[in-house]
C-alpha cells in the first residue's frame, strides 16, 4: 500500500515505511522530529522544474509530464520503493502546503504503474 502525507501531519505507526521525497528539506521540521525511515532527494523534482512550477495548479498536467520524464532516471529507486509496499505502508511525504498538486501524487501514480 502507497499513501502521501505532507511532513508536518502526526507520525502514526499506521505509516509505515516513511520517505521524505522532497530535494529540499522542509522548514520548520527537525530531522529528530520527522521521524523518516529515508530521504531521498533524488525523488524530488529538480530545482528547475520545481521553480517553474511554481505549485500553480493550472501547470499540474505539464509537470507531471516534465517530473515524470525526470524520474525515468531514477528507475532502481522505484522498483526498491515499490518492493517496500508489497510488504508493508509506504508513505511518501512532501512539504507543499497543496496536498492534491505535488510530486508526491505523482510519484504515488509512478509506483503503483510499476509491475
Amino acid at each position: 500500500m502507497i499513501q502521501i502525507k505532507r511532513i508536518y501531519a502526526k507520525n502514526e505507526a499506521t505509516d509505515g515505511y516513511r520517505v521524505l521525497v522532497d530535494r529540499v528539506w522542509p522548514r520548520g521540521v527537525s530531522k529528530e522530529s520527522a521521524h523518516i525511515d529515508e530521504w531521498l532527494k533524488e525523488l524530488g523534482p529538480s530545482t528547475e522544474l520545481r521553480k517553474w512550477f511554481g505549485h500553480i495548479p493550472q501547470k499540474f498536467p505539464e509537470f507531471e509530464q516534465k517530473y515524470r520524464y525526470e524520474l525515468a532516471s531514477v528507475t532502481k529507486t522505484l522498483q526498491r520503493l515499490k518492493s517496500i509496499s508489497k510488504k508493508q505502508t509506504l508513505t511518501l511525504l512532501y512539504s507543499a502546503k497543496d496536498e492534491i498538486h505535488n510530486q508526491a501524487m505523482v510519484l504515488s501514480k509512478v509506483l503503483e504503474e510499476l509491475d
